[in-house]
């Protein structure tokens, strides 16, 4: 009879028959018998960390549902929205080109007949003298580095001069064909107001995007982040009783498993759990492992911060720390957009002198942003569950590996 591998969860993770249905669909969709390891009553009370947030109060219950947010205040947390501030040099060469261009466009269109002559009587250089002579008091536009943004607004002050100076317009600084004396100084203040316009756009567009912005990590990433930050403080101060439950539903299937060489366990840790089982696997005692897949977990990150004893020794910064024979395998799974998932190569080695191998996980269109608790629906991850644990049981005598399968329809896991 083969061994069954057993299943770690991270973080955040209280419902336990949910978390035993993610379970199951991940062992179909591996092709691989597996064990829950449930520790989440041990974890941080989290029901009242909302109470701890801070929210952007709108009114005396906060953001309601459905409520657009309020703009975030001008300030240099909001203006580097649009990027790190260039010289202004630089900037205004993009605002120069792009305005030249247009106007140049506008003059051969006159030339075919296709203006009635508007623009005739704009000079590049002097509007763009006086854009220069304005773009210090602008807020937002003075600020940004994105060379799209600025060739944009070379274009559009360009097509409201042009629209203002039509022959014909009905706005009070149309007709600057004529080279009066007081021409340059309406042009001047034409281009400052226009460029003012295109400032404060740009200004509401970026205060609007940060507001949301701000919304979506305080109420979506927010949450996670807290939830984690809990259950990693719980775990560092009563990781005794959280390795107790793991070794207990392990004694469950097979008291003997993972207490000699000749009687390894197989784990799959999400990150904390994979957090867990490498401290169980590198203890003074430890829980022979023979093959550990972990994903979206921060094992390496831990031991780089602060060392994690047992068999450990601390990362040096040059060479990597040798794991001892107690872990035989490892591979570790990270997704580009997870913010909590952490690579093992450089940081250890296997007792054969191998790396740990680091697998990217192709960021999926559909798992959004947060993509911490995605792993558990990924094709991929059970496909190299299926592969690891397969092999090892091949390369160990356990009976054939099957091949990943397909499974029933995917149970949307939020869990860690």
């Amino acid at each position: 009879m083969k061994d069954p591998v057993f299943v770690v969860h991270g973080v955040a993770n209280r419902d336990r028959e949910e978390f035993t249905a993610a379970v199951s669909v991940l062992a179909a969709a591996a092709g691989v018998d597996m064990v829950p390891v449930h520790w989440g009553d041990l974890g941080a009370q989290d029901r009242f960390i909302d109470a701890a947030l801070p929210v952007h109060q709108t009114g005396p219950d906060g953001l309601r549902d459905g409520e657009a947010p309020q703009p975030l205040p001008a300030g240099p947390f909001t203006a580097a929205l649009l990027g790190e501030t260039i010289d202004e040099g630089r900037q205004l060469s993009q605002v120069d080109a792009a305005l030249r261009a247009q106007l140049a466009a506008a003059n051969d269109a006159e030339d075919e007949g296709l203006r009635d002559g508007a623009g005739q009587g704009l000079d590049p250089d002097l509007v763009v003298e006086f854009v220069r002579e304005a773009w210090a008091d602008t807020e937002w536009l003075s600020r940004t580095a994105d060379a799209q943004l600025l060739r944009e607004a070379g274009r559009a002050l360009a097509h409201a001069l042009l629209d203002e100076t039509t022959p014909g317009s009905d706005d009070p600084y149309g007709g600057l064909r004529g080279g009066e004396a007081d021409s340059d100084s309406r042009l001047r203040s034409l281009v400052r107001r226009r460029l003012d316009d295109l400032d404060r756009v740009a200004g509401a567009a970026v205060q609007a995007m940060g507001a949301r912005l701000n919304h979506a990590v305080r109420s979506r990433f927010g949450p996670g982040t807290t939830r984690f930050l809990g259950d990693v403080l719980v775990y560092q101060r009563h990781r005794d009783a959280v390795h107790a439950r793991v070794r207990e539903i392990i004694d469950e299937v097979d008291p003997g498993l993972g207490r000699t060489p000749a009687r390894p366990v197989r784990i799959v840790a999400h990150s904390l759990g994979g957090v867990i089982a490498v401290d169980m696997a590198t203890a003074t005692v430890p829980l022979w492992t023979e093959s550990l897949v972990t994903f979206g977990s921060q094992a390496a990150f831990f031991h780089v911060c602060d060392p994690r004893g047992g068999q450990l020794t601390p990362y040096g910064g040059s060479l990597p720390v040798e794991l001892p024979a107690s872990l035989n395998r490892w591979t570790n799974l990270w997704e580009p957009l997870d913010v909590l998932a952490f690579a093992a190569a450089k940081v250890f080695r296997l007792h054969d002198g191998t790396a740990p191998v680091d697998v990217l996980v192709d960021h999926q269109p559909g798992t959004g942003m947060w993509t911490h608790s995605a792993y558990w629906n990924l094709p991929a991850v059970a496909s190299v569950i299926g592969d690891v644990m397969g092999r090892d049981q091949q390369e160990h005598g356990r009976g054939p590996g099957r091949s990943p399968a397909t499974g029933p329809s995917p149970h949307r896991f939020s869990g860690g």
